[in-house]
C-alpha cells in the first residue's frame, strides 16, 4: 500500500502511555465484575458479538456509562512508524468522506482514533484490548490497540498493511452509520425485537461498514493510487478471516448462524467488494438487500 509522504490526520490520541486506568467500569450505575468481563470478551471473539452490547446485555441494563477522566491526550511520537500509518488512513478516510458529505449537501464530522494498550475508558464503558478495534458512537471515537495487528496477521493469518487500513476503514464506516443516523434507528428498535432478528439487524449494519471500507478503498485509488498489487487480496483476505462463521470455526464450536451478528466470511467479502467497485453509497444499502 502506497501511504508514505501522504497526509496525517490530527486527530489521532495517543493514551499508551496512560495505562489502563481503574479496575471497573460502571455501565447504568452498576459494577461489572470481571467474571463479566470475560464472558463478554469470549463472546465477542467467538460469536463475532460486540463485547460493549454484550456487557450491556450482562448486566441487564443498557442505561449510561460513567466514563473515567482521562488526561489530556497526547500526540503520537513522530518516530512511531505504525502510529504515522493509522493516522495516515486516518486522514485518508476523512478526505473521501468529507468529500462524499459536501457532494450530497452535507458537513462530515471527523472522528477521533484512540491508540491504547490493554484497557481504557470510553463513553461506551470499558474498552479491552481482546475486543479488537471496535468504535464508540457515543463519544465518536475509533479505538484500536495495535497489538491487534499482530494478532490479524499471526493469529487470524491476514498480513499486509492494506488488510490493517480495511479494519481502520470498517471502523470509520461505522462513524458515517452514526452521523447518518443509521445507528441511532438500530438502538430505538433493540426493543422491540427478539434477540436473533436483532442479530440479523447488526449483521447487515456490520456488512454496510464493510461496504462503506470498499467505497473509501475505491476512492482513494482514484485520488491517490494507494493500491499496490496484493492490496485487494489482503482486505479481502482479512474480510474472510474475521467473518462470524470462521470466527466460530476457529473458536472450535458449531457455527450458528442466529448468532451471526457481523455476516459469515463470503458476505464480508462481497459487500467490501461492491462498494469497492461501485464507490456508490446507494451501492451498500444492505437493510433493503434481497440477499446478503
Amino acid at each position: 500500500m502506497r501511504w508514505e509522504g501522504n497526509r496525517q490526520s490530527e486527530n489521532v490520541e495517543d493514551r499508551r502511555g496512560q495505562g489502563g486506568g481503574g479496575g471497573g467500569g460502571m455501565l447504568g450505575g452498576r459494577s461489572i465484575g470481571i467474571g463479566t468481563i470475560v464472558v463478554a470478551l469470549v463472546g465477542g471473539w467467538v460469536l463475532g458479538i460486540n463485547p460493549l452490547t454484550l456487557l450491556g446485555m450482562l448486566s441487564g441494563d443498557g442505561g449510561p456509562v460513567a466514563v473515567q477522566q482521562q488526561g489530556p491526550a497526547q500526540k503520537p511520537p513522530a518516530d512511531d512508524q505504525m502510529a504515522k500509518f493509522v493516522s495516515t488512513v486516518l486522514a485518508d478516510t476523512e478526505d473521501v468522506w468529507r468529500g462524499l458529505f459536501s457532494q450530497a449537501g452535507g458537513t462530515y464530522k471527523d472522528p477521533a482514533l484512540v491508540l491504547f494498550r490493554g484497557r481504557t475508558s470510553t463513553a461506551c464503558g470499558q474498552g479491552q484490548s481482546a475486543m479488537g478495534p471496535f468504535y464508540c458512537p457515543a463519544d465518536q471515537k475509533v479505538y484500536i490497540d495495535l497489538g491487534f495487528y499482530e494478532t490479524l496477521k499471526n493469529q487470524l493469518g491476514a498480513p499486509g498493511e492494506f488488510a490493517q487500513a480495511y479494519v481502520i476503514a470498517h471502523e470509520v464506516g461505522h462513524h458515517v452509520q452514526n452521523l447518518l443516523g443509521i445507528t441511532r434507528k438500530m438502538d430505538e428498535m433493540r426493543g422491540r425485537m427478539s434477540q436473533a432478528q436483532y442479530n440479523g439487524m447488526s449483521v447487515k449494519l456490520e456488512l454496510q461498514a464493510d461496504c462503506f471500507a470498499g467505497i473509501w478503498a475505491n476512492k482513494a485509488q482514484a485520488a491517490r493510487q494507494v493500491l499496490e498489487n496484493g492490496d485487494v487480496e489482503a482486505a479481502m483476505n482479512a474480510a474472510a478471516k474475521i467473518g462470524d462463521d470462521a470466527l466460530q470455526r476457529g473458536g472450535g464450536g458449531a457455527i450458528v448462524p442466529e448468532s451471526f451478528t457481523h455476516g459469515s466470511s463470503a458476505q464480508r467479502q462481497r459487500w467490501f467488494a461492491t462498494g469497492l467497485k461501485t464507490g456508490n453509497v446507494k451501492a451498500c444499502d444492505t437493510f433493503s438487500a434481497n440477499q446478503l
